[in-house]
């Protein structure tokens, strides 16, 4: 006879599923829904990111193998590639969306006063995006190339516990510079950012702010310096 848990189940008691309900609920994330609840759905794509499942065919192979411990994982539906691609495509994305925010800052606070290795007493974010490949025929939506699309995650991330703060996901062809216009700069706080960022307009308006910024400069950049100030 199985004694405890299984460790999937022990990471997924420590949700807030009484949040998770209100998000689903402000969504009507269950409206005519009868077996393959939002929670079901949930649970499947966690499972999916951490075994590192690789499409949703690669998912229902691995559940289906399991398929008498999926009671035990906390999926009451039948796991299926049609059921799941259905609900990933008609489902509010809002209902994961406004969650994710919520465990954000269950996370973030509980790392408020962890050591990041520098004597700093502000918040220091790193800020940066990354383009993920998508297959042109089946994501006409998200061009990026002639040949192929593409979406890019701009992700502003707090160095406290390396809790991502802000996301942004756009077609592949917005520039990474761009995303400066959508953040509320947080006075006080430190930015981190690559050469993308290097705009004198946006960076000014994070200096107006009260915040501070730290980037490279790009070859082509005239610059002189005015003064300089000791440091440690």
């Amino acid at each position: 006879m199985r004694q405890g848990q299984l460790v999937f189940a022990q990471l997924m008691q420590h949700l807030p599923l009484t949040t998770f309900r209100r998000c689903v609920a402000h969504y009507a994330g269950e409206h005519k829904v009868k077996s393959f609840s939002c929670l079901d759905q949930y649970l499947c794509m966690a499972f999916a990111q951490l075994t590192y499942r690789e499409s949703l065919r690669d998912i229902e192979s691995s559940l289906r193998a399991q398929a008498a411990k999926l009671y035990h994982l906390g999926i009451r539906g039948n796991v299926s590639r049609n059921t799941l691609a259905n609900a990933n495509a008609t489902r509010d994305w809002r209902i994961y969306a406004n969650f994710a925010e919520r465990l954000i800052g269950i996370a973030r606070g509980l790392y408020a006063e962890e050591p990041f290795g520098v004597d700093l007493a502000q918040t220091v974010y790193a800020l940066d995006a990354t383009t993920i490949d998508l297959c042109l025929s089946v994501f006409p939506w998200a061009p990026f190339r002639s040949t192929k699309a593409a979406v890019k995650l701009h992700t502003l991330l707090d160095l406290r516990g390396n809790i991502p703060s802000f996301i942004h996901i756009s077609d592949g062809k917005m520039h990474d510079v761009n995303v400066l216009d959508l953040l509320l700069p947080e006075p006080g706080a430190y930015y981190v950012m690559d050469r993308g960022y290097l705009d004198f307009e946006r960076l000014y308006h994070l200096h107006e702010t009260g915040s501070f910024f730290v980037t490279r400069a790009k070859s082509n950049l005239k610059a002189e310096r005015r003064y300089s100030h000791p440091v440690d």
